[in-house]
């Protein structure tokens, strides 16, 4: 089973910029879509953006034109670019497959809180 280690969250003042990085310890990555995903206290965890093995990129409504996904198929490493955070992105960020059914055992995640 593949192991998911998040990191580059942080705590930064609304308006301000964090890239997360996802390394994948399993060479299969590359035939998988990938997803970051986040989940607030007393909320449930939601997708945020999905990239596809070719490099297809969708995103939530909420974080379009401010969050970039990104991969390195060589790294086994997935991105998340966010600028112009907002205190309601203050949310633990996971990654995992894309899909109903993430592929993969969840991560520790990365603490992502954003003041106003």
């Amino acid at each position: 089973q593949a192991q998911l280690v998040e990191s580059g969250g942080g705590t930064v003042q609304a308006g301000g910029s964090l890239r997360l990085s996802c390394a994948v310890s399993r060479s299969s990555f590359s035939i998988y879509a990938m997803g970051w995903y986040r989940q607030a206290p007393g909320k449930q965890r939601e997708s945020v953006a999905v990239i596809t093995t070719g490099g297809t990129t969708t995103y939530a409504d909420s974080v379009k034109g401010r969050f970039t996904i990104s991969r390195d198929n060589v790294k086994n490493t997935v991105y998340l670019q966010m600028n112009s955070l907002k205190p309601e992105d203050t949310a633990v960020y996971y990654c995992n497959t894309a899909g109903i059914v993430p592929i993969y055992n969840w991560g520790q995640g990365t603490q992502v809180t954003v003041s106003s």
